[in-house]
């Protein structure tokens, strides 16, 4: 029994054998149709002539995903760790749409979010250097959401700031009819997105309206600026001087010394990561 679960595990967990990688081919080609299908059953002529064919296949194709989240669950070495993971919990909201629209109509074309689950190509095709390349990205937005959520707080307390003055200038006459909708306005105009629905008549409302859009497109690219930096820096934690020699550390370190500057923090981690510390310790 424990040597049928090690090889459904590696199968369905691993890429190494042809059978892992043959496994992971196939979800990911049902994955692709599914996706299709649900963009087909939009299509009003489509589904009057194959709503039925495309029903089925729907529900076909759900019930592989659930028989294989189940899998998932039987053979991991560590359910819980795998149910709690990102992609756990990807996999399970997947086969969740098709059941949901049981009860309510139309939830099936939230099956769009299986294909999240293609990320999983990466992985499937071997390409590490995409994988890392995502890793680096998804570390570089984890280190600067404290950045942006204070930029956001501030760009909401301008655009509700914004709004009442817009309000206030403009008034219903104007299409302003409340705060909420001059607040509406202003993210849409600060975001430099203009659907043009409603704007400002008079002339210190236009003015205002200026400087709105001239601010936006300087907001545009506080948060750009804030996710490069740190990706900038996730990549310096991650680039080792693998060129450098034992003897080039050594005389690094005695070129600090002599004048008068003990080794950077930031050689240190890095070395620490190159396995080098012992260079500096001496």
């Amino acid at each position: 029994m424990k040597d049928l679960k090690s090889k459904l595990y590696r199968i369905i967990f691993h890429v190494d054998t042809f059978w892992g990688k043959f496994f992971d081919v196939f979800l990911l080609i049902l994955i692709f149709i599914s996706v299709v299908l649900v963009a087909l059953e939009s299509v009003t002529s489509i589904k009057q002539n194959f709503g039925q064919l495309l029903f089925v296949s729907e529900w076909v194709i759900t019930i592989i995903f659930t028989i294989e989240y189940i899998l998932r669950i039987i053979v991991s070495w560590n359910t819980y760790k795998y149910v709690k993971s990102f992609w756990g919990i990807i996999d399970f909201i997947s086969i969740l749409p098709l059941y949901i629209a049981i009860f309510i109509s139309g939830a099936h074309v939230l099956s769009v979010i299986r294909s999240l689950r293609l990320i999983r190509i990466f992985r499937v095709l071997n390409l590490s250097a995409f994988e890392n390349d995502s890793k680096l990205l998804g570390k570089a937005l984890r280190d600067s959401l404290r950045k942006i959520e204070v930029f956001l707080y501030i760009v909401l307390v301008m655009v509700i700031i914004i709004g009442t003055m817009m309000y206030y200038i403009e008034g219903a006459e104007n299409g302003f009819t409340s705060i909420p909708k001059s607040v509406y306005w202003a993210i849409v105009s600060l975001t430099t997105v203009g659907y043009g629905d409603i704007s400002p008549q008079t002339g210190i409302g236009q003015f205002l309206a200026s400087a709105v859009m001239i601010i936006g497109y300087a907001i545009i690219a506080v948060p750009t600026g804030i996710v490069s930096a740190e990706m900038v820096n996730a990549k310096s934690d991650n680039t080792i001087p693998k060129c450098f020699k034992k003897s080039d550390f050594i005389f690094l370190k005695l070129v600090l010394k002599s004048i008068g500057i003990t080794c950077p923090e930031i050689f240190r981690e890095q070395l620490v990561k190159n396995n080098s510390r012992n260079y500096f310790n001496n």
